[in-house]
């Protein structure tokens, strides 16, 4: 049986490793008239760490600071996502993959991945991995390696190349 890949989530940190992934997930997109959604989880303090600076600067301008730079980072995400595909596009003008949604949540890309793979009903993920962590991270890195446990769906786990 061969697969039917109609919608595909790219999840990415932003790195090296996330963009060189992006290209599979296009290629991939492209071959199977696909579409993919663009996912970033931002990682959020932890509550310990949160308490600390809600004691030091109150609850209320936390909440302040916090929305604010949410706006920004999902203002200055999505005008990357952008640059990425008129860039992509740009390399190869007859790879006419279709960006259908771009998602940003908050908390972890562990949980919020495979969480995010489930309500949207994809047929793959498409993420980098670092692998630099040591010995038990040699073959890719921790986050790709817990996703790939926990993901119910299939998952393309894309490191750099060597050079």
């Amino acid at each position: 049986m061969i697969p039917e890949i109609k919608k595909i989530l790219y999840a990415t940190d932003l790195s090296e490793n996330a963009r060189y992934a992006a290209g599979y997930a296009a290629g991939i997109a492209n071959r199977f008239g696909a579409t993919i959604t663009v996912m970033h989880a931002l990682e959020q303090l932890s509550p310990y760490r949160e308490s600390l600076v809600i004691n030091v600067i109150g609850d209320t301008k936390w909440h302040e600071i916090t929305k604010r730079n949410e706006t920004e980072f999902h203002d200055k995400f999505r005008k990357k996502i952008e640059d990425f595909c008129e860039e992509l596009a740009g390399e190869d003008p007859s790879c006419p993959f279709i960006i259908d949604n771009t998602v940003i949540k908050a908390g972890n890309p562990v949980e919020m991945i495979p969480d995010e793979v489930e309500k949207g009903d994809y047929d793959l993920v498409v993420m980098g991995a670092h692998g630099h962590k040591g010995l038990a991270d040699a073959v890719m890195g921790s986050t790709s390696r817990r996703v790939l446990r926990r993901c119910k769906k299939p998952v393309l786990v894309v490191r750099l190349p060597e050079d």
